[in-house]
């Protein structure tokens, strides 16, 4: 049974982890949830919930302006050929989560752990990031360290490659 919100919050907590929600209308893209940008700090992301051709499935999680070429993605995060996006059915039982919510915090439903993360190495360099916490409507600040934490709390230890250069040219 997929986590609800509540769910995510009280394990957050038993972790010790802070965090601050901002609750908004329904966000379903990146282009979208920029509309809040100067109302919540930190770093954000888009978050890409893709399947291989032998059907391991990956949560890649990038800076929002990073380059990613689905074509080439494959090499560099160890999947089995080109990879494509996961049904919206393989999402909702695996994350727990809709189309236009994916989140890391998703990953608290996939028992076992079976979802390989890969984390933009810009997203934990420090400071706070912002993730949807299980539903559209509202978004989590959290700090970067912490965020190490849940992951592997979850039993996902997190995959970091760098998507953008220092110049912000994609490294992909």
């Amino acid at each position: 049974m997929p986590a609800s919100q509540d769910d995510l919050f009280a394990f957050l907590e038993s972790l010790g982890i802070e965090t601050t929600t901002v609750t908004h209308p329904p966000l379903h893209t990146v282009e979208q949830s920029q509309a809040l940008r100067g109302t919540i700090e930190g770093l954000h992301s888009k978050n890409l919930f893709l399947k291989d051709k032998k059907g391991a499935l990956f949560l890649v999680v990038a800076q929002e302006d990073a380059v990613i070429d689905l074509k080439r993605l494959h090499e560099r995060i160890g999947a089995s050929g080109r990879v494509s996006f996961g049904s919206a059915e393989l999402m909702q039982s695996r994350l727990g989560v809709l189309p236009g919510s994916v989140t890391p915090f998703g990953v608290l439903s996939d028992q076992p752990a079976e979802i390989r993360v890969v984390l933009d190495a810009a997203l934990v360099e420090g400071g706070p990031v912002n993730f949807h916490p299980l539903v559209n409507t509202a978004t989590t600040t959290i700090a970067a360290e912490d965020l190490m934490t849940f992951l592997r709390a979850t039993g996902h230890e997190p995959v970091l490659l760098a998507f953008s250069g220092p110049s912000g040219n994609p490294d992909l």
